[in-house]
C-alpha cells in the first residue's frame, strides 16, 4: 500500500508552515531591538547576549521577572486587535525589574494559541518588540506553540520573562526607606493589565458589546479597554541617574502598582514598622474607572484592591528631593505628585493593610475622598 502524503501533524491540528511564516513576518521587528550585545539573530534554540559589559560593574546583581497579560487578551480576541497586547506584556514584565533599580538587558516571550494565524502572531510580537525598544530591552528569543484541543482556534495567551542588572550598592528597596520620605504617585494610562476579570464581568452583566460605541471615551468599548499599559522603565532609570539610588541616593524604593492595587503594592516596598497614608484627595481617578464603577453600581473604593485607579507607579524619595523628582518625571512625560509621607513608630488608629504577596512589609491605608476633577 502506498504511503499517505498527508502530514499527520497537520491532521492533528498543528500547522508548522504557518508557524514558520509567523517567524518570517516578525523578524524585522525583533531584529530592531538588537544591539551589538545580541548574537545569533532570530530562530535559534537559545538567544545569546554578550555579558562582557557586566565586567564594568563592581558587583553586578541580575534581576529577573516573569508575567503575562491576563484576561485582557480576551478583549483583543473579541475585536481582533492584537497590536497593543505586546506593550502590555513588556510593561508587566520589564517594569517589574526597574523596581529594584535594575536596567533591563533582554527579554523572551511565549505565545500559546489554538491555531497559528501568522499575521496575528506577527502583530503581537511587533507590539512586544516596539515596547522592548521603548524600554531599552533586547528581545532575544521566544516561542509560539500551537495547542489544538486545549485552546480554541482563535484563543491565545502570552507570557514573557526578562533579565536586568543593577549595581549591588545601587539596589532599591524597603531597607533604604527612611522616616519622613515622601511617597510620589506616577500617573497610569488607565487600567493597564490588571483586574480585567472584573472589567469583563461588569461589561458582560451590563449587556455591553466590545464593538459597541462608548460615548464617554469617543471610541468603541473594546478599543477603550485595550488602552496599552504605560511604560515606566526609562523615565525611572533616568530619575535614579539624576537623583541617585540605593545607599545615599535620593530614590529609595519603587513600587509597580499591579494586581492588589495601591495599598498592597506600596506596603511591599516599605520596611516593617513603617506606615503611610495615601491621600485620595490628591488625584482624580481616570474616567474609565469611574464609568465602570458607575455601571457596576459600586464605589471606586471597593475596587482599590483590584485596579490601579490612576496610579501606575509609586516612588519613595528623600523629602528634600521631592520637587526635583516631580520635575524630572514631568519632563519625561510622567505626571507625578505627592500622595503621602512615610512614618515610623506608632501609627494612627484604624485599619491598615500590612504587607502583601508574602512580604511582611510596611502598613498602608488610603484616606479621604477622591478629587472630583483633575489633580
Amino acid at each position: 500500500m502506498a504511503a499517505s502524503s498527508t502530514n499527520p501533524y497537520s491532521e492533528a491540528g498543528v500547522d508548522t508552515a504557518a508557524g514558520d511564516l509567523a517567524v518570517e513576518l516578525m523578524k524585522s521587528s525583533v531584529r530592531a531591538t538588537h544591539g551589538p550585545e545580541v548574537l545569533g539573530g532570530v530562530g535559534g534554540f537559545a538567544g545569546l547576549f554578550d555579558a562582557s559589559a557586566l565586567r564594568d560593574f563592581r558587583r553586578p546583581l541580575l534581576a529577573t521577572s516573569t508575567d503575562g497579560v491576563g484576561t485582557k487578551v480576551a478583549i483583543a480576541q473579541a475585536i481582533d486587535k492584537h497590536d497593543t497586547i505586546g506593550q502590555d506584556l513588556v510593561g508587566m514584565v520589564v517594569d517589574d525589574i526597574v523596581v529594584v533599580g535594575a536596567k533591563p538587558l533582554f527579554m523572551t516571550d511565549y505565545i500559546a494559541c489554538g491555531k497559528v494565524f501568522p499575521q496575528r502572531i506577527a502583530d503581537i510580537v511587533r507590539g512586544i518588540a516596539e515596547a522592548c525598544t521603548a524600554t531599552g530591552t533586547a528581545l532575544i528569543g521566544g516561542e509560539t506553540a500551537e495547542h489544538p484541543g486545549l485552546l480554541g482556534p482563535r484563543d491565545y495567551d502570552v507570557a514573557g520573562a526578562a533579565t536586568g542588572v543593577v549595581e549591588a550598592d545601587g539596589i532599591l528597596g524597603a531597607d533604604r526607606v527612611q522616616d519622613g520620605d515622601v511617597v510620589l504617585a506616577v500617573e497610569s494610562s488607565g487600567l493597564h493589565s490588571n483586574g480585567y476579570s472584573l472589567v469583563r464581568h461588569i461589561v458582560t452583566n451590563a449587556g455591553i458589546g466590545y464593538g459597541d460605541n462608548a460615548a464617554d471615551f469617543g471610541t468603541t468599548w473594546g478599543e477603550a479597554l485595550l488602552e496599552p499599559t504605560r511604560l515606566y522603565t526609562l523615565p525611572l532609570l533616568r530619575l535614579i541617574e539624576q537623583l541617585g539610588g540605593g545607599a545615599g541616593g535620593g530614590v529609595h524604593s519603587l513600587s509597580h502598582v499591579t494586581g492588589g492595587g495601591i495599598a498592597a503594592n506600596l506596603a511591599r516596598v516599605l520596611p516593617q514598622g513603617s506606615w503611610a497614608e495615601v491621600d485620595r484627595g490628591t488625584w482624580s481617578p481616570s474616567p474609565v474607572f469611574r464609568v465602570l464603577s458607575d455601571i457596576a453600581g459600586s464605589t471606586l473604593e471597593s475596587a482599590e484592591g483590584t485596579w490601579n485607579l490612576g496610579i501606575g507607579f509609586l516612588a519613595i524619595v528623600a523629602a528634600d528631593q521631592k520637587d526635583a523628582a516631580i520635575a524630572a518625571l514631568a519632563a519625561d512625560g510622567m505626571p507625578a505628585w505627592q500622595v503621602g509621607t512615610v512614618g515610623f513608630g506608632p501609627r494612627p488608629a484604624g485599619e491598615f493593610e500590612q504587607g502583601a504577596k508574602g512580604v511582611d512589609g510596611g502598613a498602608v491605608r488610603l484616606i479621604g475622598a477622591y478629587a472630583d476633577g483633575a489633580k
